[in-house]
């Protein structure tokens, strides 16, 4: 088969690999039809030093079943599958908790026993907590891009807003414009929020960010986008921010927007190993941070109905589509912000 990997900073390839085969009685091996480059893609391609051996890259696809494990339940072949970007086997306690990326006999995409889904297939351990089988949707359906965002950028995005309580009485700040950030409007607004601010530059991106729920974009940065949300507050700042970014600036803008008493949920992958939390920052405000990788298999069936409905399009965040051999240029096109997300097709 064909599958992407990374050698180094802005070293993308697609090459041949083995197929998948099962390994484990829970495992199914999946046929992807759909997959994509996610924003923390970006973090290892500006910067990941140079190996002779590459990295499967991907974590987020749609597929359909080829084969299944003596032990999996609940799945059959030729089932249409959603797949979070952790797998769970969905019974251990963390899971049955909610907490599915820290499942006792889970893990990620990308490691080479398992492989990644920028690739025409993958092996699936622990298939039948892991897989969400979307019947009725054909491999060609126009609705495969906002199921596509169940696997990752959609449930993050609800997850920085679950974590932060947000709900009818609490005003919101989403700090970046990516694909997360905007499913973090997407969400807010979702669970009842009235007013939601979007910190973001890029014209294109925060006027899809309005349709999805934003009330109000500050397009500045660092102080002056600080004062900028503290003026349209009357000076208090938000109930509640949720950090779509990862860097030292987008969260330091969290701590100054943040109302007292009020919650920082981060979900963008932190490029960072300390960040303040003192008295002057969090402590002397009463101010939670949380937040953390998203469970998004907890979820998924919650997410599910109204993606098949139509009531909400979350697969707008895709602005490109690239054919698997194409996808070296759709990091390119995403690391220039030529595209805001790129949805990958085979």
């Amino acid at each position: 088969m064909r599958a992407t990997f990374m050698y180094g900073a802005g070293d993308v390839r697609v090459e041949d690999a083995p197929d998948p085969v099962l390994r484990e009685p829970t495992d199914a091996v999946v046929r992807i039809v759909r997959s994509c480059v996610c924003g923390s893609d970006l973090h290892p391609y500006r910067s990941m030093p140079f190996s002779g051996r590459g990295t499967p890259m991907g974590h987020e696809f749609l597929g359909v079943v080829e084969d299944l494990g003596s032990e999996v339940s609940g799945l059959k072949r030729g089932d249409l599958v959603v797949s979070p970007f952790a797998y769970s086997d969905n019974t251990c306690e963390f899971c049955c908790e909610g907490l599915h990326t820290s499942c006792r006999h889970g893990g990620f995409w990308g490691a080479p026993e398992v492989g990644g889904a920028q690739a025409e297939a993958i092996r699936v351990p622990q298939a039948a907590g892991t897989l969400v089988a979307v019947p009725g949707v054909g491999e060609d359906s126009a609705l495969l891009p906002s199921l596509l965002t169940l696997a990752d950028v959609y449930g993050t995005g609800y997850h920085a807003a679950k974590k932060a309580r947000v709900n009818e009485r609490t005003t919101v700040t989403v700090i970046g414009d990516g694909a997360v950030g905007l499913l973090a409007v997407l969400s807010a607004r979702q669970l009842g929020a009235e007013r939601i601010v979007l910190m973001g530059r890029h014209a294109d991106r925060t006027d899809l960010g309005r349709e999805f729920g934003a009330t109000d974009v500050v397009a500045e940065r660092g102080e002056e986008g600080v004062a900028k949300v503290r003026e349209l507050t009357g000076g208090d700042g938000t109930h509640t921010v949720l950090e779509a970014v990862g860097h030292t600036s987008a969260y330091e803008m969290a701590v100054g927007v943040a109302r007292p008493g009020g919650v920082i949920s981060r979900v963008g992958v932190p490029q960072y190993e300390e960040a303040p939390i003192g008295f002057d920052s969090l402590f002397g405000h009463n101010i939670t941070l949380t937040g953390g990788p998203a469970p998004v298999r907890a979820y998924v069936e919650e997410l599910l109905p109204a993606v098949l409905d139509g009531t909400v399009d979350p697969g707008r965040v895709f602005d490109l589509t690239v054919d698997l051999e194409q996808t070296p240029d759709g990091y390119r096109a995403m690391d220039q912000r030529d595209a805001l997300k790129t949805l990958i097709r085979f």
